[in-house]
């Protein structure tokens, strides 16, 4: 009986103007503004230079730049790999116990977060230089896999995106419904099976989501692999590329680089955003 009235009152205060509708909506606008005037600078910088297509296609298809793109797609996804196999039970753990310490957890999960970049490479290489972090660096190099490698990309990328893979997982978790799990307990699921059938599928596009965010991080890291593996040719990945060539006044090639990320960024974001739209009520 109140249905159509609430949900004409809807309607009229969704047509209203008042200043807190333009003045959300201008700051909108603006940080729209900000973001399409970056990526239309990059295109445009590399148009003013009247490159021919030829010239302007070499760019892009360089080898140096299809070597570091290479690069950046297989650590990035063998760090995607490392932080699925851990962020899941993590980021399940966060949501469903209630432990003691808990709150100090959370708080060490977020530490990556807010630390800068730089310092978890020079932590990386303390980790490294002593004790249980120098046996596991010399017993690699024993096996002839240097950190200095693809390793020590992957782990550079995995500390950097561990945590919002975490985050982003227990956000997901947190948003499927409790009572589900309890009734397949009552039904005589085992907390594993209850995970597997109930919690996981019902988790699955905040899951994916975490994924591709990882991915797309991952692909970013740009200071902890500078402190940690260097710009040496063998490690040399889309960031750390696009620094070296900036550095030497190679601002086309970085503009190419930086072209190609934010490509590879936005199709990332634009299926986060496809996964985590929301569902329309049958």
């Amino acid at each position: 009986m109140n249905k159509p009235r609430a949900e004409e009152q809807l309607r009229i205060v969704g047509r209203r103007i008042n200043g807190l509708s333009v003045l959300s909506g201008g700051m909108l606008v603006f940080c729209l503004l900000v973001v399409v005037g970056l990526v239309t600078a990059d295109v445009f910088y590399l148009a003013s230079k009247k490159l021919p297509w030829v010239d302007l296609w070499q760019l892009f298809t360089a080898r140096t730049v299809v070597r570091a793109m290479k690069l950046s797609m297989v650590t990035s996804l063998a760090t995607l790999a490392l932080v699925v196999v851990t962020a899941i039970p993590a980021g399940y753990a966060l949501s469903r116990f209630r432990f003691p310490g808990r709150a100090l957890v959370n708080t060490l999960v977020d530490v990556p977060i807010f630390l800068p970049p730089v310092v978890v490479g020079v932590s990386l290489l303390a980790f490294f230089g002593f004790g249980l972090g120098r046996g596991v660096k010399l017993a690699l190099a024993g096996l002839g896999v240097p950190l200095v490698s693809w390793i020590g990309i992957v782990l550079c990328q995995y500390v950097m995106t561990m945590s919002y893979g975490i985050r982003t997982v227990k956000a997901a978790f947190d948003a499927a419904p409790k009572d589900l799990e309890h009734v397949a307990f009552t039904l005589g699921c085992s907390q594993w099976q209850a995970f597997w059938r109930v919690s996981l599928p019902l988790a699955r596009p905040g899951v994916l989501a975490a994924c591709i965010l990882v991915w797309a991080r991952g692909i970013g890291v740009f200071g902890p692999l500078m402190v940690f593996v260097g710009t040496g040719p063998r490690v040399q990945v889309m960031p750390t590329m696009m620094w070296l060539e900036l550095s030497v006044g190679n601002i086309e090639v970085s503009l190419a680089i930086a072209l190609i990320m934010l490509v590879m960024a936005g199709a990332g974001l634009t299926a986060v955003h496809f996964l985590l739209r929301p569902r329309s009520s049958p």
